[in-house]
């Protein structure tokens, strides 16, 4: 398979000459998350000379099926199965030092000959502080929770904005310097700890320590990551960017607050690997031919009771539990509404649509396709105290009742299944160019 990038000529941009070569591919999800971003990764990555993460921590996982193994990353990138590229932590990224050297070493006892694997020098890292701090938090909220994964996800990025934070430059940083920034962290996080939590407070010397082991884990991979992208993409390499969640997960735009700690768009691909946004011009956002969430937040088109477990135990990879918590994920019908709206938020150029060959035990499937609110039918995804208010509107589709694995050629679905995927790319206005009928890497339809 051969995803092959765009040449362009010579441009004008506010009056200097560039040559724009190979453009960059963001494969980003419409959704809550768990839509089969892993998977288009690693197919585009096989193509692609740099895989970058760009948000997000080690808070949710991605899940790879290939001739390796299964794997569930949560901090990689999951072009690491190319060997020949360069797989990158982007500076937008939360960097985990632990998990990430844990990762790469199950990577590397599974006998995977990976690439190059480089860091930035600016993402900020996450402390113990910050894992305690997210997890205390979510003791005290009780019922009133985030369903936050308490990887520190949260406190790393207040931290980053608050101005309190470190990067991973600072690692290499003067003693006295550092060791100030850290007293100074320390008295803001005891009145925490102290007065909020009821916890023992920290330490400066044992911040320094932590952070001195993280200096030598992350000694070998640490690079001015922008510089080398941007140098990359000059000389006409191609560069696939890979988001964490989705979209209905944004800061800004998701379910807030239900939401993560960082901005799922394709958008902020270019402020997370520092990279020009003009250069982004392929955006394939990936759907789920249902809908699945992990964690709080309003779900319109949820089911319950025997439906939802059936259809949770039957789909996915063997079953719809979350790669870093192992959490029961929350299922229902697709989503039309919400669907479009993410499509729309990610600025989706193309969709791959996963998991369809789960549904063929189904006699039927529905596609929500508007919201009532106070009586009236909206097919705008609204804000959140709409959203709470919201009930579906379904369509009702006929099932294909049989099992589409290993159909290589679009036309040789069933006419049923066929009708479905259509039906979703006229809800959502946007092009499916992929269609997933299986877990692994060639079980991949293209459109």
């Amino acid at each position: 398979m051969r995803i092959d990038g765009v040449i362009k000529s010579w441009q004008r941009r506010g009056g200097a000459m560039h040559k724009e070569v190979f453009m960059i591919t963001a494969v980003v999800g419409a959704n809550w998350g768990d839509e089969g971003k892993g998977k288009i990764t690693d197919v585009l990555a096989q193509e692609s000379d740099y895989i970058v993460r760009f948000q997000g921590g080690s808070n949710a996982g991605h899940t790879i099926k290939n001739e390796f193994g299964k794997f569930g990353l949560h901090l990689m990138p999951s072009g690491i199965f190319n060997k020949e590229a360069v797989s990158v932590l982007g500076n937008g990224v939360a960097v985990n030092a632990k998990k990430f050297i844990e990762e790469l070493a199950s990577i590397e006892e599974a006998g995977v000959p990976h690439g190059k694997i480089i860091i930035s020098d600016r993402a900020q890292l996450v402390m113990s502080y910050h894992m305690a701090l997210d997890a205390y938090e979510e003791e005290r909220l009780a019922g009133r929770s985030f369903g936050s994964t308490k990887a520190g996800i949260a406190p790393c990025f207040s931290d980053k904005y608050a101005k309190i934070g470190f990067q991973v430059a600072d690692l290499y940083a003067d003693k006295d310097v550092l060791m100030a920034r850290i007293e100074n962290v320390c008295t803001i996080k005891n009145v925490l700890f102290e007065n909020l939590y009821h916890k023992p407070q920290v330490k400066p010397e044992d911040i320094y320590e932590e952070l001195m082991e993280y200096a030598e884990i992350l000694r070998p991979y640490v690079a001015h990551t922008s510089q080398v992208l941007n140098d990359a993409l000059r000389e006409g390499k191609k560069i696939l960017l890979e988001g964490q969640l989705g979209a209905l997960k944004d800061t800004d735009h998701g379910i807030y607050p239900m939401v993560t700690s960082s901005s799922t768009l394709a958008g902020f691909g270019s402020t997370g690997a520092g990279l020009p946004p003009y250069a982004i011009e392929r955006i394939v956002t990936v759907v789920k031919a249902y809908s699945s969430a992990v964690g709080a937040g309003t779900f319109v088109s949820e089911l319950f009771g025997d439906e939802a477990d059936e259809l949770r135990r039957r789909g996915g990879d063997g079953g719809e539990f979350g790669v870093t918590t192992g959490r029961p994920r929350r299922v229902g019908w697709f989503d039309a509404v919400a669907t479009r709206y993410g499509c729309m938020m990610q600025g989706a150029t193309e969709v791959a649509v996963t998991v369809v060959d789960v549904l063929g035990y189904l006699d039927e499937l529905k596609i929500c396709v508007g919201y009532e609110i106070d009586g009236e039918v909206t097919k705008d995804f609204p804000n959140t105290p709409l959203l709470e208010k919201a009930k579906p509107v379904y369509e009702t589709l006929p099932g294909w009742k049989t099992d589409i694995r290993g159909i290589k050629n679009y036309d040789d679905l069933p006419s049923e299944c066929k009708a479905y995927i259509e039906r979703i790319e006229k809800e959502i206005g946007v092009r499916v160019s992929m269609v997933s009928n299986g877990p692994a890497r060639e079980e991949l339809i293209i459109r």
